[in-house]
């Protein structure tokens, strides 16, 4: 799919349209047979994940490793389907039974598809995948129920830092290799890069189209706060609180006091995106995965950016990708299913060959992001960085910041209900950069009742 936006911010829009969609149809679903065996005796399953004919780099890999998969497994044989989370077909898939056996979610999705018992429990059968116990516990908590129990498994994973431009910090006396470590600091950068004039702008951010909320939420996790957490047996609202008030006067006096965040407000991605590609940009948070995206589809170069750890340092955004299995395979399927997953997506034998085929593709390595995801701990964490480093053909150093940051700063993922929360948030971030005189108070007190009302639905 071609597109100008990062694979971050698709994933927020396809989960925007997606957000309606899992509260209706889903009744009992599966892949129109509970059968474990295919032709010849081989388990026959379906899988999603098969990127489009439009993305012919991305297309050849995934063929390929199908291929090699089924050569080295001939027990199995794979049936890929073309898609990832299409928000225009996934509900008329779960009503319908057309669901594949092994299927994408997105972060926000496990949830409410764990409650409505819409994925088979993998508890049992994952326990003895290899390198299981390598894979970050938040990630897998993901993934799981109330009690515990095991429902997917994590592929991608991605956390928010601060992307920034490293021409313009030479430019503006700023240290390309020593970036803001807190909000004050990027306050600062942002006052030097605006001072260049020429339409410079120092710091910019997001306040529409859900992304708005997705960023404010970011803003919280980095200063310790939370936007909504469990109270007993139900989801309550948490942000409305000096942490939060602090952000969004920090925003306000960034964009009316020190006017460096430029005049034109209610961006989006592109907007934002297409400022940092022209050099007119200083800062702005991102997941890595923006960088190809500034680089293929805004003109600019690989040296000139930089990802530094999220400022403030107390957390930051944890956002992802994985697969579950549908609840009416039968066990044989559920295990090539898992096979499959792990083969392909979580084998730390594979990642010098993962790398490689990018390397062949002339595709970016080195950044924290594909072609092997961040998705380990400890020594894989570490053979994984090490094979990137080897093979890096992009300034992996420009990136250094957010890797060691990503070691310790705590992930959070996103809050229950998350898109239609965060189109609340957006009234918040435009009534601050749009409205020099925006009741900071006010506007958190008016969210904190409709989060709640959104919240009141969680299950």
């Amino acid at each position: 799919m071609s597109s100008t936006w990062s694979p971050t911010v698709r994933r927020r829009m396809f989960c925007l349209f997606l957000a309606g969609g899992l509260a209706v149809g889903m009744a009992a679903c599966g892949s129109g047979s509970g059968e474990g065996t295919g032709t010849g005796g081989k388990v026959k399953i379906t899988v999603t994940g098969q990127p489009p004919t439009s993305q012919p780099f991305e297309r050849g890999v995934f063929d390929a490793d199908v291929k090699e998969f089924e050569e080295s497994h001939p027990d199995i044989d794979i049936e890929p389907h073309e898609g990832f989370m299409d928000p225009k077909t996934f509900s008329a898939k779960l009503a319908g039974g057309q669901l594949e056996d092994v299927y994408y979610v997105y972060f926000t999705d496990p949830a409410q598809i764990i409650a409505r018992r819409q994925a088979a429990d993998i508890t049992e059968a994952a326990k003895g995948l290899k390198n299981f116990d390598d894979i970050k516990p938040e990630l897998l908590a993901n993934f799981r129920d109330s009690s515990g129990k095991l429902y997917g498994l994590p592929t991608m994973n991605y956390s928010m830092g601060l992307l920034y431009s490293r021409p313009l910090f030479q430019k503006a006396g700023l240290d390309p290799n020593k970036p803001p470590q807190t909000w004050d600091e990027v306050r600062a950068a942002a006052r030097k890069i605006a001072a260049l004039g020429n339409g410079t702008v120092g710091y910019a951010d997001y306040s529409k189209n859900n992304q708005g909320g997705w960023h404010l939420t970011g803003w919280l996790y980095s200063m310790g706060s939370e936007v909504a957490h469990k109270d007993g047996e139900k989801w309550v609202a948490a942000f409305n609180n000096d942490k939060a008030k602090a952000a969004l006067n920090q925003l306000r006096a960034m964009r009316w006091e020190d006017d460096t965040m430029g005049s034109k407000q209610l961006l989006e991605a592109q907007d934002v995106q297409r400022m940092m590609g022209a050099g007119q940009l200083g800062m702005y948070m991102a997941a890595p995965d923006n960088v190809p995206v500034l680089v293929k589809q805004f003109n600019g170069k690989y040296e000139d950016y930089g990802v530094a750890g999220m400022p403030g340092g107390q957390g930051t955004l944890l956002g992802g990708e994985g697969y579950m299995i549908n609840p009416k395979a039968s066990p044989e399927k559920v295990e090539a299913g898992l096979e499959w997953v792990r083969w392909k997506y979580l084998n730390p034998e594979r990642f010098e060959k993962h790398v490689q085929q990018y390397v062949d593709g002339k595709q970016p390595v080195g950044l924290p992001a594909e072609p092997t995801p961040d998705v380990w701990q400890g020594a894989v964490r570490d053979q994984q960085l090490a094979i990137k480093t080897k093979h890096a053909n992009v300034p992996a150093e420009n990136y250094q910041s957010y890797v060691d940051a990503g070691a310790r700063i705590k992930g959070s993922i996103e809050p229950p209900n998350a898109q239609q929360v965060y189109a609340i948030l957006d009234s918040v971030m435009q009534a601050v950069l749009t409205d020099r005189n925006a009741n900071v108070d006010q506007q958190l007190s008016s969210a904190e009742s409709k989060v709640n009302s959104v919240l009141a639905q969680v299950k």
